[in-house]
């Protein structure tokens, strides 16, 4: 009953992300809108590189879910292991972070994020879509089941990769553009912006372990007790006094 639950939650979110992403992706025919998607397209935000990530997510969740009915937990380990590896070092982290970095510069300066004049543009709700309903979805699926961490130095790495991708797009849209990205970034100098993206990067990193720890904390026992055959030797595969540490 629970993993039929399970499979119909990650249904229904999938459809959701699908439709947010949809719903965006007609927004160019609007002159206001489309004015803000200029000079890099709406892949030049991370709001909407998250919606489009926790979509294929929640895709590869159900594509997961139905093998493992048909075939089953054997007979798709990669799927598995591609699951686990996607939520834990983009997904959750990345998700986490859009929320609180655009929550946290909204309270201070929304300006800074999300200036006052979005409100005429774009609805309530769907700022609400893009920046809130996403944290209870992903404290949701950690809550739901248990996810096997690769090593800290691998998650970290394919962490740290991803962030030095978007960086590095913001950065080239600059030199083509002359235009930042977020109205941040103009306030601050190379100094200052080498400061922020490091902390961005920090903070991700820290995201990333606290999930870790939430994970465990949740379903460390029963990970623990799991036969290895079931979920790969990563970090959780063996009791906690044995388990090895990067």
């Amino acid at each position: 009953m629970m993993k039929t639950c399970t499979c119909v939650y990650h249904f229904l979110v999938l459809i959701w992300y699908i439709f947010l992403n949809y719903y965006i992706s007609q927004q160019g025919g609007d002159q206001r809108k489309s004015k803000i998607f200029l000079d890099g397209g709406q892949w030049k935000y991370l709001t909407f590189l998250n919606l489009l990530l926790q979509a294929i997510f929640y895709g590869v969740a159900c594509l997961e879910d139905v093998l493992k009915r048909i075939k089953g937990e054997k007979d798709i380990k990669f799927m598995t292991t591609f699951r686990d590896l996607l939520f834990t070092t983009l997904a959750f982290p990345i998700s986490t972070f859009v929320f609180l970095s655009f929550w946290i510069l909204f309270l201070y300066d929304r300006e800074l994020v999300y200036p006052k004049a979005l409100d005429g543009i774009f609805p309530v709700w769907l700022n609400h879509a893009m920046h809130t309903s996403i944290m209870p979805f992903t404290l949701a699926e950690v809550i739901i089941r248990p996810y096997c961490y690769p090593r800290k130095k691998k998650g970290l790495t394919l962490l740290a990769l991803a962030s030095l991708a978007y960086i590095s797009r913001v950065l080239w849209i600059y030199s083509e553009t002359g235009t930042w990205v977020y109205p941040v970034f103009a306030k601050l100098s190379p100094v200052g912006l080498t400061a922020f993206f490091s902390l961005s990067y920090i903070f991700c990193a820290g995201i990333y372990l606290l999930g870790e720890k939430v994970n465990y904390w949740k379903w460390g026992q029963f990970i623990s007790l799991l036969p290895t055959e079931t979920y790969l030797p990563y970090t959780f595969s063996t009791p906690p006094r044995n388990r090895r540490r990067n």
